[in-house]
């Protein structure tokens, strides 16, 4: 609708987890880097927390989409997702061999777990690893917490043969704390957390997601406009993208092609959003640059996407 007013090529605040549009401030730099980390070195479980909109899912498919492309060049990796846990033990099972894509034809507990078990021990033999990605973690029963605690278990003498990581929001950790849990938390070797957006943050996100999206010209957005923005979303990624799509409707609609405080509002409003008390969690400073020759593989890997973000978003 608004693409060729804004001399776009495609819609740059779309609320679908497109890996293209994956930014990486700090937190989930950080965040990519330890779910990297965990999987490629064999730690054994990682567990990645954040609050409602802050870009966990969006995270995961980056994550499976460098494995899928490391996998393409001999690091043979096998990965599962699974993006909706409410399931029962049986069918978390079925979900866990339809995604690791294993030849099965039992239907009972024990013959899907061990054709799971000679799919995780014949991938090790090759030189491989097993990854299990399972996003909205939080809402894991009980019951399927301690399946997977079970399934963690598979490893050898050295290393963990099973990489397991749980996305969710916060609770996740409230619900690790119980004490039936206690021998799953003591699994978990790797952590990080996700954090909304800064308002400097936020004005590279915008300005990245429009450069990913084709804009060739001036930003769409008066300086106070994002300012505007981030007061409302209070940094939040997916209530920037909800505003910053209203926006750019608005101004179609109206025909004005740079953004202003006062359509921010009007969207805002339109979208019933209410800003909740102005404290905000203190940012941690910037890491500390390694020199090239300490950063490891997933290091360089990050910093090969940091590359390609910066090389979109700096003129000609």
């Amino acid at each position: 609708m608004y693409l060729s007013f804004y001399q776009l090529d495609d819609q740059p605040f779309r609320l679908t987890p497109d890996p293209r549009f994956l930014h990486l401030s700090q937190p989930h730099q950080e965040a990519l880097q330890t779910l990297l980390e965990g999987i490629l070195y064999r730690r054994g479980l990682v567990m990645i927390t954040g609050p409602i909109g802050t870009g966990k899912t969006t995270l995961m498919d980056a994550a499976l989409q460098i494995l899928t492309d490391l996998s393409k060049n001999n690091a043979k990796v096998r990965t599962a997702l699974i993006f909706n846990p409410t399931l029962t033990r049986e069918e978390f099972l079925e979900a866990l061999v339809d995604e690791f894509e294993v030849p099965c034809a039992s239907t009972s507990k024990p013959g899907r777990l061990s054709a799971l078990q000679r799919m995780i021990l014949d991938t090790h033999r090759q030189g491989g690893t097993a990854a299990l990605i399972i996003d909205e973690a939080h809402l894991l029963s009980p019951e399927l917490l301690e399946e997977i605690r079970l399934l963690g278990n598979a490893d050898t003498h050295q290393e963990k043969i099973l990489q397991i990581v749980l996305s969710g929001q916060p609770e996740l950790t409230t619900i690790l704390n119980r004490r039936e849990l206690s021998a799953l938390k003591q699994r978990i070797a790797c952590r990080a957390e996700l954090r909304p957006l800064t308002e400097a943050e936020t004005r590279v996100y915008i300005t990245e997601r429009l450069h990913t999206a084709g804009l060739k010209g001036s930003l769409p957005f008066a300086s106070t406009a994002v300012s505007s923005i981030f007061h409302y979303s209070q940094g939040v990624p997916r209530l920037i993208n909800l505003l910053c799509e209203g926006c750019l409707v608005l101004g179609f609609k109206t025909q004005r092609k740079v953004t202003q405080p006062d359509m921010v509002q009007s969207v805002a409003d339109s979208l019933n959003m209410i800003v909740p008390g102005t404290e905000r969690t203190t940012v941690p400073s910037a890491p500390v640059e390694m020199p090239i020759a300490q950063k490891s593989a997933v290091d360089l890997i990050i910093d090969a996407m940091k590359m390609k973000r910066v090389a979109r978003v700096t003129p000609e």
